[in-house]
């Protein structure tokens, strides 16, 4: 067993390799840029080595600086983790020449699997299932355009070296394939250093299932059951489970098995995963091979109760796998959240900066420790209160996953979970993972990859969250103005009758948009420690503990537990809870019928004006001052966490004056150029 591993990553990958590492007694040594100085990562390995600047392509994609600290520290093999360089065919041989250990699969391996055309090829020779499609590098859009049309749209078009979303489009006629072929290109290109792009036939109403495969350097090859991941937004996954809530004991076993001949094919050593695209009637077709770790892996360790870094670890130094395909258990169920740094409300634009609150639920199970036998709620994490949420790396704030005796139960504690979870000074897509979780649709495992983009095809509007109870959101506001009033009504030296005065009859007013508020009366009162709130002919009574320093309230409503978040937001209180979110002034009636008189205040009109969506980098400008410019053309490109963001004009117009500049780092809402 090795002394002493490097891990060529960031984030909450490095901190749960380092785990595993601490378990098996193995020092850890972290890579960082400056950046990421004060990442935790860096904190909890044994040593750090400072890469460079904060671009991953002047620090963690450079092979040479890696290998450099490997041999400066002593480190006998290195972990690349997921993204980065962990599917780089050439940094894993490179290793290898250098006398290191790659833990993961031999680069042979990669460069079979991680090239998209090729993997193809060698699937079709190992009888495994395939879709149709154009398996050569595509050279023009044009060629692009009848290729598409003679496969049939809609079509998929894939960057040979992507993943994780990047270099992927859906095109539906020949515009999009045209302006799809560039766009996958450039993004490729940009992260990957490989610009080959192929198409192949885009199956409708499709579901995403992997095999999580493992392969030793003794000739033994498994597979660890599948993970559904069809819940998806732009290609990325949202949310993971495992089993799968779809797919027959007969189809489980022949994907396995088709996925094991694909990893003997290639003579895979490591964890590994095959994906597959499902149809409704069960037929499935493979997509490609991660040759590296999968984010979420930590579903399938939930249900085996394996560690899976641990297995790669035993498998890079020699060791056989310690178990039969027999002998692979499957219990419970497994469900996996992406917490990722992005505003829901805006169209899920990312979302940078200081972590003011980093608040996760309480955790019963913990990676590279055995699983509880009751389950219980894990978080994986690279992240602290008070660390900053870097603009040049991946969205990710942590991964909530959750293990239940079945899918029911794991779906009620990832709500909970959910709801405790608390995250400021950022925005998360928490709101918007807690109504996809309440979704009757995904509650009866009715879905497909299309299911965000049909259910909710504006974005996401917390208004538009379905609540099971919505007057409960009013109830605990009134409950939280009580508290308020309270502590109000205590404060010596009031003078005397004018002191605060507490009655019991309220009005509660939920804010709507253009000054749209509705008020609902309700009736407070305190009884035997409890708050007791009329809502209409509803009824709460209300217990727990809530500080009015903090966000999260934990507490009994009728008798059952809750977990919700109230806060203060100026004058409004803030109630959120099963995605649904309210802001709420609780006033006496007298004041409410005031309320009802004020004037609504428009917003300033910003029609003129090309403002920043998010924090980033304004890559290019498309435009110059004095241009005429249509609906629809492409005004400026901002880059962040990754991903290009193309700025289109909205109108017809003409470009009066060019504010910012490429290069420049734009802030949330800053003007990039104005219109006449």
């Amino acid at each position: 067993m090795f002394k002493k591993i490097l891990i060529a990553n960031r984030g909450e990958i490095a901190c749960r390799v380092i785990k595993t590492a601490k378990k098996l007694g193995i020092a850890t040594v972290a890579v960082h840029s400056e950046a990421d100085r004060d990442a935790l990562h860096v904190e909890l390995a044994d040593e750090a080595v400072l890469l460079g600047p904060a671009p991953s392509r002047e620090s963690y994609l450079v092979a040479d600086k890696i290998i450099a600290a490997a041999r400066q520290t002593g480190a006998e093999a290195i972990h690349p983790g997921y993204g980065f360089l962990s599917e780089n065919e050439a940094f894993a041989r490179r290793v290898e020449e250098e006398g290191l250990v790659f833990i993961g699969p031999k680069h042979y391996s990669i460069a079979a699997m991680g090239d998209k055309i090729a993997s193809k090829k060698l699937a079709n020779e190992a009888r495994v299932n395939t879709i149709p499609g154009w398996n050569e590098a595509i050279e023009s859009p044009e060629a692009a355009v009848r290729i598409a049309r003679d496969i049939g749209y809609p079509v998929m078009i894939k960057a040979s070296a992507g993943g994780g979303g990047k270099g992927l489009r859906v095109a539906f006629n020949d515009k999009e394939a045209h302006e799809g072929f560039a766009s996958c290109r450039n993004e490729a290109r940009n992260s990957f250093g490989d610009d080959r792009v192929f198409i192949e036939k885009f199956v409708e109403e499709p579901r995403h299932i992997e095999i999580q495969v493992l392969g030793d350097a003794h000739g033994n090859t498994v597979y660890l059951h599948e993970r559904e991941c069809s819940i998806q937004r732009r290609h990325q996954k949202v949310i993971e489970e495992a089993p799968s809530p779809f797919i027959s004991e007969a189809t489980r076993k022949a994907m396995g098995e088709q996925a094991v001949a694909l990893a003997k094919a290639v003579k895979y050593q490591s964890a590994g995963t095959v994906e597959f695209v499902v149809g409704k009637d069960q037929g499935f077709y493979f997509l490609e091979m991660n040759t590296r770790l999968q984010v979420e892996h930590p579903v399938t360790e939930c249900i085996t109760g394996l560690d899976l870094v641990e297995l790669m670890i035993r498998v890079a130094a020699g060791e056989k796998l310690p178990f039969t395909q027999g002998q692979i258990k499957r219990e419970g169920w497994a469900i996996e959240c992406r917490i990722n740094a992005e505003d829901p409300y805006r169209n899920f634009l990312p979302s940078t900066g200081r972590l003011v609150r980093y608040q996760p639920p309480a955790t019963t199970m913990e990676a590279a420790k055995p699983r509880p036998a009751e389950g219980g709620v894990r978080v994986d994490t690279g992240v602290y209160e008070g660390g900053e949420i870097p603009m040049h790396y991946d969205s990710m704030i942590a991964k909530l996953i959750v293990h239940g005796k079945d899918r029911a139960e794991a779906i009620a504690k990832m709500r909970e979970a959910l709801n405790a979870f608390v995250i400021r000074g950022i925005h998360s897509n928490i709101p918007f993972q807690s109504a996809l979780l309440a979704h009757p649709k995904f509650t009866a495992g009715d879905f497909n990859t299309g299911f965000i983009a049909e259910h909710f095809p504006k974005g996401f509007d917390a208004a538009d969250v379905a609540h099971e109870d919505p007057d409960f959101l009013i109830a605990l506001a009134a409950a939280a103005n009580r508290r308020y009033l309270e502590r109000a009504s205590a404060i010596s030296g009031q003078l005397a009758g004018h002191g605060v005065r507490i009655g019991s009859d309220y009005v509660v007013v939920v804010k709507g948009e253009e000054g749209r508020h509705t008020h609902h009366p309700a009736t407070v009162e305190v009884a035997d420690g409890a708050i007791r709130v009329q809502v209409g002919e509803r009824r709460y009574e209300l217990s727990g503990s809530w500080l009015f320093r903090g966000i999260r309230a934990l507490g009994q409503c009728n008798g059952k537990p809750f977990a919700a978040q109230v806060e203060r937001d100026g004058v409004w209180i803030r109630v959120a809870h099963n995605g649904r979110r309210i802001d709420a002034l609780v006033l006496s009636p007298p004041a409410a019928a005031l309320k009802k008189l004020m004037p609504y205040k428009a917003p300033p009109d910003t029609s003129k004006l090309l403002l920043s969506p998010m924090p980033g980098l304004l890559a290019s400008i498309a435009v110059t001052a004095g241009q005429q410019v249509h609906a629809g053309e492409r005004l400026a490109v901002v880059e962040a966490m990754k991903m290009e963001n193309i700025l289109v004009a909205a109108r017809d117009g003409t470009v009066s004056e060019i504010v910012a500049r490429p290069g420049e780092s734009l802030a949330v809402d800053q003007t990039i150029l104005r219109f006449a």
